[in-house]
């Protein structure tokens, strides 16, 4: 294990979309939308598919829960990368940069990639109807067992007051969602503030800040959030895109439990929908998909009015069959389902293959050339159109799963 958080961005942990990218070289880094021309040209604009895209949706409604804030610091903002993503002699790392950046159409000598990046999400948000919003999420830091700052597992880093500081100059288009270890010796005041400058949610990755749900020290964390009603954004399920501290067992959706019984609401990113986990309820507990897991939890009547679950990234084409035809036939969780982008993954090119949507029999085979043509010009809307489109036996997502902002106003989200 301690070999593993020391290549925290490296091959050993890089997963199957880095060892994907890197068998196609140069090619792949490069692959993804074009950048060039952000606006939707009128063809695509009048397209009847987004005309149905919008029909039941209230765009003041429609909260992107998942979006990523990113940066290197160099506005000041405080952001960081591990250094290793900008050395050469570490190939691995160096191509998850390029990557990331390319998907979010960030050239890697512009004059602020802080500020390029805020101003591509901007452009992209132009094409949606106003009212629609992003959740920006800050990240902290990964802390070991004492609360001691580790730097070798931090991949990267996006401080409160900067998530903060977009969403307030841009309040229009986003808000933000604090990330705060609990086990820093000033985590209640940091949660405090974070309230009170407006947080709407806050977001955690266990495997990657090394963050163990079942921990006694969370509990005052629990008892806060509770409190408050501020939700709690988990992501559960395997991790391929950020390892950090490498704890791959801390990911596993029946950890939430302990936040759930202490009363805090809270969302399963990704539905857990991606990798194995042990069942720690049987009496020899063995690895089943963590879907399955998030499934058992969702079932559970104590949780109806706690635990929800965000689909991005889960129509990716790492996902089972079976995680997609859930997800669509399950009408019954449809109003615990929130939309999320995970932006930006939707601009990275190999992560969606629509021809295996189109072979699974949820995506007609019409509607492909469109949606890569909106693709090209804006992934954000094409995901969201992507989500709209899906089917399974005549089931799609309902539209309450995109009427997310309602969960996300504290003393007013659903019962």
């Amino acid at each position: 294990m301690q070999r593993r958080h020391l290549l925290c961005c490296g091959a050993a942990a890089a997963g199957a979309l880095f060892t994907g990218l890197m068998a196609g070289g140069r090619a792949l880094a490069a692959a993804g939308p074009e950048c060039a021309a952000s606006t939707l040209p009128p063809a695509l604009r009048e397209h009847a598919l987004l005309a149905r895209c919008w029909e039941g949706l209230d765009p003041g409604q429609l909260w992107d829960v998942h979006t990523h804030l990113l940066g290197t610091g160099d506005s000041g903002s405080g952001c960081r990368i591990d250094p290793r993503m900008t050395q050469w002699w570490h190939p691995v790392e160096s191509l998850r940069r390029r990557v990331i950046l390319r998907g979010a159409c960030v050239a890697e000598d512009a004059p602020s990639i802080d500020r390029a990046y805020v101003q591509r999400l901007l452009q992209l948000a132009a094409d949606f109807p106003e009212g629609a919003r992003w959740m920006l999420y800050a990240f902290d830091e990964a802390l070991d067992e004492s609360g001691r700052p580790r730097p070798d597992w931090t991949c990267f880093h996006v401080p409160d007051h900067h998530a903060a500081g977009v969403a307030a100059r841009h309040a229009q288009r986003f808000a933000w969602v604090a990330s705060i270890h609990p086990l820093r010796e000033d985590a209640l005041a940091r949660l405090d503030a974070a309230l009170a400058g407006g947080a709407v949610a806050l977001k955690w990755l266990p495997g990657s800040m090394a963050i163990d749900l079942r921990d006694a020290r969370l509990r005052p964390f629990y008892d806060r959030l509770a409190a408050s009603r501020l939700p709690l954004i988990v992501h559960c399920g395997e991790e391929k895109a950020v390892p950090g501290a490498g704890r791959e067992d801390l990911g596993n959706p029946l950890l939430l439990r302990e936040p759930l019984r202490h009363g805090v609401r809270v969302v399963a990113a990704h539905c857990a929908s991606l990798g194995m986990a042990l069942d720690l309820e049987r009496p020899r507990p063995r690895p089943v998909p963590a879907f399955d897991l998030f499934a058992r939890l969702m079932d559970e009547p104590a949780w109806r009015g706690q635990l929800l679950g965000d689909v991005s990234a889960v129509f990716q084409f790492n996902r089972r069959a079976e995680v997609w035809q859930t997800l669509l036939r399950r009408q019954d969780w449809h109003d615990r389902l929130l939309h999320g982008s995970d932006y930006p993954l939707p601009g990275v090119g190999p992560l969606y293959r629509l021809g295996g949507l189109v072979r699974a029999g949820l995506l007609a085979e019409a509607d492909r050339p469109v949606l890569e043509a909106v693709r090209a010009h804006n992934p954000l809307l094409f995901d969201l159109l992507l989500k709209r489109r899906v089917r399974w036996r005549g089931q799609r997502l309902a539209d309450p799963v995109f009427a997310t902002r309602r969960h996300f106003e504290r003393g007013t989200a659903p019962a």
